[in-house]
């Protein structure tokens, strides 16, 4: 197994020797989700974080009119966990899906726990994984009340380069909170800023 991109998105925060780098790779578990297999559940408790090294997943909600929230999306070379449920071992209110076939690495919270007491630089690198989550939902809450549509398409092209003509539209539709019709008039819009803006440069 590879494990050069998880320990290149490790190395952004802390660094490693040999034997840490074999230590925590040893704690990995290799997992293959078929397209639209669950990794998490709604109401199930979150045991993993999860790398992703190919394809993609999803985390989203459904809310009681069944309509779903796309929260965030995990190409390659991202962590993806229900943070809370993680953190406190209690039912969450996150579904984690495979878009397409994909492949992931998965730690267990209790060798995440391990680590911590063996290799104690880990607790900075999680502690960053964490803060970067919340700060990333709260921006999402205020992003979705305060936004235009345009704003909200504008930023996840900013997040998320490599999906753009990648994903579907119904889920790049769900993630900005617009249907499919109105998500082509937005990016017709989003296109002829471009235009505009490669012009007056």
């Amino acid at each position: 197994m590879d494990y050069s991109l998880i320990l290149k998105n490790i190395s952004k925060h802390i660094q490693l020797n040999t034997q840490e780098e074999k230590y925590f790779t040893s704690l990995l578990k290799e997992k293959k989700i078929r397209r639209k297999q669950f990794i998490l559940r709604e109401n199930e408790i979150c045991h993993h974080s999860v790398f992703v090294t190919k394809g993609c997943l999803r985390g989203y909600n459904i809310d009681q009119n069944g309509f779903e929230h796309i929260l965030q999306f995990a190409p390659p070379d991202w962590w993806i966990a229900d943070m809370y449920s993680l953190i406190s071992q209690k039912p969450g209110n996150l579904n984690i899906d495979a878009i397409e076939q994909t492949e992931v690495l998965l730690l267990s919270r209790k060798d995440q726990e391990k680590l911590f007491i063996d290799v104690p630089k880990f607790e900075r690198f999680f502690r960053i994984l964490t803060e970067k989550s919340l700060v990333a939902n709260r921006q999402r809450v205020l992003d979705n009340m305060s936004l235009t549509a345009l704003q909200r398409y504008e930023t996840f092209c900013h997040h998320y380069p490599t999906l753009i003509e990648h994903l579907p539209q119904k889920l790049i539709a769900a993630y900005i909170g617009v249907t499919p019709e109105f998500l082509s008039k937005v990016k017709a819009d989003y296109f002829k800023k471009l235009s505009k803006t490669s012009f007056e440069r």
